[in-house]
């Protein structure tokens, strides 16, 4: 098959760790046809970086180049550009949330069935989630019994998003639950079934500053979920965990990239090939590139789907709404 001409709308965080991994894809599979970003600066920094990639006027001149666009802009934009997109008949690689607004989220996914949209959920691709699906079906666990999610932050916005500060720190686009706790959620739900919120709790510091502390009680399936989530009260950057328990045993996620499974004397022993997040980053974007051009030959793939996206979406707007 031809190569997939891959667009970019946005050259933040993700924007960059993306193109710096389609740049080294396998051109065969994926090429970069170009970027587009609103803010000069950000255009500069990106001849600055990557000089021989096209900088393109405007996101129309993105679509129009590829074959697939990733939407890596803030959050209030993403829905105008996927509807662009998909309207001109191309492939959508879409960050979530799908839209600011559940509503507006849930149309643009009834009017995309059968469309070629996937949204960027990495655990989709990470070495260390199937290494929990090997563990869960060779019976590790046996019987789920229960799923506790907990993520903790030194503070908010992380050190490396301090150039997105403006939107990640306020409650209108950012916070950490729409950012970090959806990727878990997303897990859960991958792994055992949709999402239901049965109670929650949000705690803001004042004016329109992000939350600072969650809590939730949910199912995924039939599964009890626990969700927990702060600023504060740890010194690392970004500490996570996500454990589920059985009548046999448990295995867990702990901090993005490491598979650990309980032992009997109830110390947790961590995967053979388990590696920090730096390490394992790219491995799972190039993963994610190999799907991306699948999904946009039309082909199947085990990113995120649209539905995936919503219903974890749905969960994390009613959080944050209090």
């Amino acid at each position: 098959m031809t190569a997939i001409g891959l667009g970019f709308i946005g050259y933040g965080i993700m924007g960059d760790r993306l193109l710096r991994a389609a740049l080294d894809h396998d051109p065969a599979v994926l090429r970069t046809v170009g970027v587009w970003d609103p803010s000069a600066e950000a255009m500069a920094r990106l001849a600055a970086n990557f000089p021989g990639v096209a900088r393109l006027h405007d996101p129309a001149e993105v679509i129009a180049a590829a074959d697939c666009v990733y939407v890596a802009s803030p959050p209030a934009s993403h829905l105008e550009h996927a509807h662009a997109i998909l309207g001109a008949g191309k492939a959508a690689f879409l960050e979530k949330p799908l839209a600011v607004d559940v509503g507006q989220a849930e149309r643009l996914v009834a009017g995309a069935a059968g469309a070629r949209a996937a949204v960027n959920f990495p655990f989709a691709s990470s070495l260390a989630v199937a290494q929990l699906a090997a563990w869960l079906d060779e019976g590790a666990v046996g019987a789920p019994q229960s799923l506790r999610i907990e993520v903790a932050f030194a503070r908010w916005p992380r050190p490396w998003q301090e150039d997105a500060a403006g939107w990640l720190a306020r409650r209108g686009q950012g916070g950490f639950t729409r950012e970090v706790v959806s990727h878990f959620l997303f897990l859960a739900r991958r792994r055992l079934g949709p999402l239901t919120l049965l109670a929650h709790s949000v705690e803001y510091p004042g004016g329109d500053k992000a939350e600072e502390v969650i809590a939730a009680t949910l199912t995924a399936g039939e599964v009890p979920v626990r969700l927990s989530g702060r600023v504060g009260g740890t010194d690392k950057a970004d500490h996570n965990r996500w454990t589920l328990e059985g009548d046999l045993g448990a295995i867990r996620l702990s901090d993005w990239s490491v598979a650990e499974r309980r032992q009997p004397d109830g110390t947790w022993r961590e995967a053979a090939d388990a590696m920090p997040n730096e390490k394992a980053r790219p491995l799972v974007l190039k993963r994610q590139l190999d799907s991306v051009a699948a999904m946009a030959h039309g082909r199947p793939h085990p990113l995120a789907t649209l539905g995936e996206a919503l219903d974890v979406q749905r969960v994390v707007e009613a959080i944050l709404a209090g």
